[in-house]
């Protein structure tokens, strides 16, 4: 995968959040449980979607988490820079300080098409791309 835990975490709660209705919101053990992230780790994680501004916090009884934006205006990219994730262009698939097409590596022509089509994904897409009619499943293996 692509993507660290604290990426998936934070997308996971993201997609939740997405799913509510107009001033709904999830305090964080029914988002923990909702979105199968423990809460001490989800803590973490929304606490820099909210100071990126991505999501709302609201203290108290009747509070919770909720998204700052329309979901149309939060793109995938927001979300993971928002958790530090670096999926920026620049790192070389051989560990080169620098990897570029006058300093190519081996895999310079495959890891440039890779980070394009992740570059489009995570900029070509918002959380109006969920899909909040399904379910999220069990987590639990058979």
């Amino acid at each position: 995968m692509l993507l660290n835990l604290t990426a998936v975490y934070g997308l996971r709660a993201m997609a939740t959040l997405a799913g509510l209705g107009p001033g709904e919101s999830l305090n964080a053990a029914e988002l923990s449980a909702r979105t199968g992230v423990p809460q001490q780790y989800l803590s973490k994680v929304m606490r820099k979607l909210v100071v990126a501004r991505l999501v709302r916090s609201q203290r108290g009884h009747g509070g919770g988490f909720s998204l700052q934006q329309p979901k149309a205006r939060i793109r995938i990219a927001d979300v993971l820079r928002a958790i530090d994730l670096d999926l920026g262009g620049g790192s070389c698939a051989f560990g080169y300080a620098a990897c570029d097409p006058d300093n190519p590596c081996p895999l310079h022509p495959l890891w440039t098409r890779l980070q394009a089509g992740l570059d489009a994904w995570t900029c070509g897409s918002t959380l109006a791309d969920v899909d909040p009619t399904l379910p999220a499943r069990s987590r639990r293996r058979s």
